[in-house]
């Protein structure tokens, strides 16, 4: 077993013995090109790192080559060079020359910071977001995970507690041969605090900070419950223990709704009803269509939501979709409740969260069924409810946040009726390309994999081109948990499926049209909306005014910090004796200061790795 080395610098958690150590090096030392994308594989000290693979060092020479050139044209550094959006490019250029063309990168945004902007996503393009996420006052700890893996290792992601990839501890590689790679360089190293999932960074890093048009912002039953005087959480029993543990509930939710749509004098956010399924939950269900007026619906059937007897003792349980007993009920109650299709007209849309399963491996029998997360149960529902519109979040992709397993399916050539089987989204898609009403949101699916496993993000997407066409895809960004929605906008619009991997397996080419359709145009018409862009004060969708953090009322700021006597309606939380089981609340100020000192000095990254490499 290895001991712990006293002597490490900087104080780091070093666990390696002597013999070990004397095979690495510091990654600080090793890595003199700090591009934009790491290439090799950096271990923070838990886990002996993998050398960097030949393809890893042609990256590394190749992004080398091109930085030297275009930094000798500009009369600029290397250093400073990869620094700016050039340093992007320069990675983007290198990664399809040895990988495949991914990226829609040409060597004239090197230089040309006109080519860079005929490469960005047009004016008038329409971006509907399928799916943002932010908590109330007491959860803001609930995104940092998330934000940690998609930020990278760095000082950020150290000083919010996270010493490895929060998902991926045994620091199996990406695509890039990383365990833990940013997917994107805009969240750079601003610190990872729970401010940054709350109301005002919401509405700036979607409204102010991105090309969104139209969002819907979601919800999640997915807290356990501790109840007093307990050590342990258990599922929670009833609609108001469950409500007690939530990042936001579907009251929350539609008061933030109205606050963002009055303020810009438009319709620019839309919000989810939550799913409690079960003849027992059929009354609180009726209240919150009448109290909240959803403009959709959202549904985890992973989540211990499904309540079907009378027992206060015993907890609510995980459920399917097509069960007749259980969800049955539930979509009957919302069809009976047709005349919300008058003002809210993506009522009948039924967002379901698949995929990302809990259990880890998608290929345990405990995970591969439909209450884990798996879609066996959507065709019947689908064709029993064709009214309905099913919206598949995150593409029910398999594996939770990490793509390690799909990409080892993929490279072992592991087939489903002739492509690769990436988990769960190719069953999906063989399995429902007859039924109309399924459509696939992206939301983290895409996130997680564009820059760190793009090969199967070629696939996920080239799937269900091949099998459903273009106009059953949404995009969704999972915002706020991995920053401003914008790279994903931008990372979409350029990301290319290559032609080999396409005339090998039939996948459709991603132009200009199908793109637009993703990013937005498919949502309007499942929600009925104009798709007119640009936001503008002339136009159907109004900015939000800059100033909005001042126009934020007392009494929704109360409702958000669940403040005794605010409005919570008649689903309020009060009256669960207990806790959130991971309740913590980090105090925003000292961080709050932090980010504005490091957005104050201009936040050039440095693209600084802190761990241990291989020698080489």
């Amino acid at each position: 077993m290895t001991q712990h080395n006293p002597d490490s610098r900087d104080g780091d958690d070093g666990w390696f013995s002597p013999a070990q150590l004397a095979r690495l090096e510091r990654a600080a030392d090793a890595d003199a090109l700090r591009a934009a994308v790491p290439t090799r594989n950096v271990s923070n000290g838990e886990y002996l790192p993998f050398a960097q693979s030949r393809t890893q060092r042609e990256v590394e020479a190749r992004v080398a080559a091109i930085a030297d050139e275009a930094a000798g044209r500009l009369g600029l550094s290397r250093r400073r060079f990869l620094s700016g959006a050039g340093g992007m490019a320069a990675s983007f250029l290198a990664m399809n020359e040895a990988f495949g063309h991914f990226f829609d990168a040409s060597r004239d945004e090197l230089v040309e910071p006109a080519a860079a902007a005929a490469k960005a996503p047009p004016a008038d393009l329409f971006v509907f977001d399928d799916q943002l996420h932010m908590v109330r006052d007491s959860q803001g700890a609930a995104g940092m995970p998330l934000r940690a893996a998609s930020q990278g290792a760095g000082a950020a992601s150290r000083a919010a507690g996270f010493k490895a990839n929060p998902f991926n501890p045994s620091g199996y590689p990406d695509e890039l041969g990383n365990p833990w790679s940013a997917w994107t360089d805009a969240l750079r190293q601003t610190p990872n605090v729970g401010t940054d999932f709350m109301l005002t960074a919401l509405v700036k890093d979607v409204y102010l900070d991105s090309n969104v048009t139209v969002a819907v912002l979601s919800n999640a039953p997915l807290g356990l419950f501790l109840p007093s005087g307990a050590t342990q959480p258990i599922p929670p029993r009833t609609i108001a223990e469950s409500l007690s543990a939530e990042i936001l509930t579907g009251y929350q939710t539609a008061a933030v709704r109205d606050f963002v749509n009055r303020i810009a004098g438009s319709t620019r956010m839309l919000a989810h009803g939550q799913l409690y399924p079960g003849e027992r939950n059929l009354e609180f269900m009726q209240r919150q269509i009448e109290e909240c007026r959803p403009d959709s619906w959202k549904g985890y059937t992973i989540a211990y939501s499904a309540k079907n007897n009378d027992d206060p003792k015993l907890g609510m349980e995980r459920w399917s979709l097509d069960d007749e007993a259980i969800a049955y009920p539930t979509f009957e109650l919302i069809r009976r409740n047709r005349t919300q299709l008058v003002d809210h007209p993506g009522f009948f849309n039924i967002c379901i969260h698949k995929g990302l399963t809990t259990l880890g491996d998608p290929a345990d029998p405990a995970s591969d069924q439909p209450p884990m997360g798996n879609p066996d149960d959507i065709p019947k529902a689908a064709h029993d409810w064709p009214e309905f519109n099913f919206i598949i979040y995150h593409a029910a992709w398999a594996p939770l946040f990490y793509g390690q397993q799909s990409l080892r399916a993929v490279r072992a050539g592991r087939l489903l009726n002739g492509v690769p089987d990436v988990q769960w989204v190719t069953r999906m898609a063989q399995q429902c390309a007859h039924l109309p009403n399924v459509y696939a949101e992206l939301g983290t699916t895409f996130a997680a994999t564009v820059t760190t496993f793009p090969s199967v993000c070629a696939h996920m997407l080239g799937q269900l081109l091949k099998y459903w066409g273009p106009d059953r895809i949404v995009f969704g960004s999972d915002s706020l948990w991995y920053g401003a929605p914008q790279w994903q906008v931008e990372a979409l619009w350029r990301f290319q499926i290559p032609e080999s991997m396409a005339a090998k397996y039939g996948y459709p080419r991603l132009d200009a049209n199908i793109r637009r359709k993703i990013l937005g145009l498919n949502s309007a018409r499942l929600y009925k909306l104009a798709a007119r862009s640009p936001v503008s004060p002339g136009a159907p969708y109004k900015p939000v005014p800059r100033d909005f953090a001042g126009q934020v009322p007392a009494e929704l700021r109360a409702t958000l910090a669940d403040a005794a006597g605010s409005q919570q309606g008649s689903q309020g939380t009060q009256g669960s004796q207990g806790t959130h089981a991971s309740q913590h609340r980090p105090s925003p100020d000292r961080f709050a200061q932090l980010r504005s000192d490091y957005q104050a000095a201009g936040g050039v990254p440095d693209h600084l790795r802190h761990g241990w490499v291989v020698r080489s």
